[in-house]
């Protein structure tokens, strides 16, 4: 019970503390920011002043929507590089021989071409130990003459 009250109060702090950077921030940017056209006279719309036009002209508002639009695009990039880094997360899981490689070249992919990503990808993905199998049947094959099907 001591323990789920310790997380309840830890999750409560931080989401305090979450909330009050987003608004901290929100401030901030509308301090920097200045809305044009606030003195937009009534006869400029057709069916007079629109009530949404309150909130659009409110610096606080535009600084929300900054951070929140900051915030978006700062998120998808950390996924796109979650992405990129998807072949060597796969090969240390893997523990494969060729993780180093696989990191060189998802670097390279990332600077230089994206061939180079291919590339690691299909590395890391690949299965080396059934591939060094059947590549030996078929050299045991061919020194021998015999399948397996003739063997049994």
């Amino acid at each position: 019970m001591k323990d789920r009250i310790k997380r309840f109060f830890a999750f409560l702090a931080k989401a305090i503390v979450g909330l009050g950077s987003f608004l901290s921030l929100s401030y901030f940017f509308s301090l920097l920011s200045r809305v044009h056209g606030k003195e937009l006279p009534a006869d400029y719309f057709s069916d007079g002043v629109p009530t949404i036009l309150g909130l659009l002209n409110s610096e606080l508002f535009m600084g929300i929507i900054f951070v929140i639009t900051v915030a978006i695009v700062v998120y998808v990039l950390y996924l796109l590089w979650r992405l990129h880094e998807v072949a060597v997360h796969r090969s240390q899981y893997m523990k494969s021989a060729h993780a180093n490689l696989v990191f060189a070249l998802s670097l390279c992919g990332l600077f230089i071409d994206k061939l180079w990503w291919v590339l690691a990808l299909i590395i890391a993905f690949t299965d080396w130990q059934a591939i060094g199998r059947a590549i030996s049947k078929v050299i045991h094959s061919g020194i021998t003459g015999k399948n397996e099907e003739q063997t049994q």
